[in-house]
């Protein structure tokens, strides 16, 4: 009987004791990603959530590091009837700082002068946070920008692969800042760019700090740690189009720092002779990408929300999530792999006509982890 009294009481304490079910924790890298180590030239290596420094100009030489950065030369007018000519002997660093210098000269058939740099071919870039400190160009007919283009220009030319204007200024428009993006559906040819824009104080006379974070399917631009500027691809109110004609940031993009005179937009108020010279002054550029390798623990939430678009054959469903984001999503068709698409919507091509197919999405994040696939969402496919 003691011993029957000891087995009972022993049953009630495994079971009673039995652990709460905890979040699975995974060690191994699936896909072998490396951490990441910080670049010797940066002066603050990491900011918090794991952001490493992966490229970065301090600008503490003589001259500008053209390991670094390509000059732009020339007069085309940069596709928007700008007015100087771009030229390297008009950029210079000072004090630890890369000052661009617009003037009133002739020069090559242009009565102004100024420079543009880019980091093409030398510093590309997908999901990034960057950083830039700077200080604005005084004057009307003053348009200072930190931008982005598309390197391989994946979906075509101006605007169809995009463009990423980290912050524009104007002179005639004191204070104030713009941040915009510019997509086949979006742009200003027809009107409807996305922007946002903020006054600060003291933009001509002080540096401020002008920051983008770009994550798979979201762009968020903050001055002095303040966000200012929030894009987001949202299928639901794109559901007419494919998603790179509203969000084509799935792609490598080079950064670009000018200073140009007149144009469409910083000349549309004319400009001021009196105010020459004038100058855009960096401080830092900094590029950071978070070191998944490093941080990324868990596996991606299972995708939901399937649902059928109003483009043909297209689907779409909610943003998958992950601790630390979903890079991919395998599209499977009755059980069977299909193909990746990076962004939550998938035009299917190529099926019958007439034939019926059981959808299935499938979350992958950097690291190569996957989740569970979604509830099937039956399709017919139209030719």
């Amino acid at each position: 009987m003691k011993k029957l009294i000891i087995l009972i009481l022993m049953l009630f304490i495994l079971v009673g004791c039995e652990p709460e079910e905890e979040t699975v924790i995974e060690t191994v890298i699936p896909n072998g990603l490396e951490p990441l180590v910080a670049v010797d030239d940066c002066e603050n290596p990491t900011l918090e959530d794991g952001w490493t420094c992966i490229w970065a100009d301090e600008f503490s030489g003589d001259v500008v590091d053209e390991t670094k950065w390509n000059f732009e030369d020339g007069g085309y007018g940069g596709g928007n009837q700008e007015l100087q000519y771009y030229t390297r002997n008009n950029t210079e660093i000072v004090d630890g700082k890369l000052v661009i210098t617009a003037k009133k000269e002739s020069y090559m058939g242009k009565e102004y002068t100024s420079s543009r740099l880019n980091t093409k071919y030398k510093g590309n870039f997908k999901y990034v946070r960057i950083k830039v400190g700077a200080k604005m160009p005084a004057g009307r007919g003053m348009w200072g920008a930190i931008w982005m283009m598309p390197l391989m220009n994946a979906y075509g030319g101006w605007p169809n692969s995009g463009e990423i204007d980290i912050n524009e200024y104007v002179g005639y428009d004191e204070n104030r800042i713009y941040t915009t993006i510019h997509t086949e559906k979006f742009n200003h040819n027809l009107g409807n760019q996305i922007g946002f824009s903020r006054v600060i104080q003291n933009a001509e006379t002080e540096f401020h700090d002008y920051e983008m974070i770009w994550t798979p399917g979201s762009i968020k631009v903050y001055v002095d740690d303040y966000k200012f500027g929030d894009f987001n691809y949202v299928p639901v109110f794109n559901s007419e189009v494919p998603y790179q004609e509203a969000f084509p940031f799935d792609q490598q993009f080079f950064l670009i720092l000018n200073l140009a005179v007149g144009g469409t937009w910083g000349g549309s108020q004319g400009v001021d002779n009196t105010a020459f010279p004038s100058t855009l002054e960096i401080d830092y550029v900094r590029v950071y990408q978070q070191d998944f390798a490093t941080l990324d623990k868990e596996r991606p939430d299972q995708p939901v929300g399937l649902t059928i678009g109003t483009l043909k054959n297209s689907i779409y469903w909610t943003k998958g999530t992950d601790d630390y984001g979903v890079e991919e999503y395998a599209i499977f068709l009755d059980g069977v792999f299909h193909k990746y698409v990076r962004m939550n919507q998938v035009i299917l091509t190529g099926l019958t006509a007439g034939n019926t197919y059981a959808v299935q999405v499938q979350a992958v994040d950097f690291v190569g982890r996957i989740s569970e696939k979604s509830q099937t969402l039956s399709f017919s496919y139209t030719a």
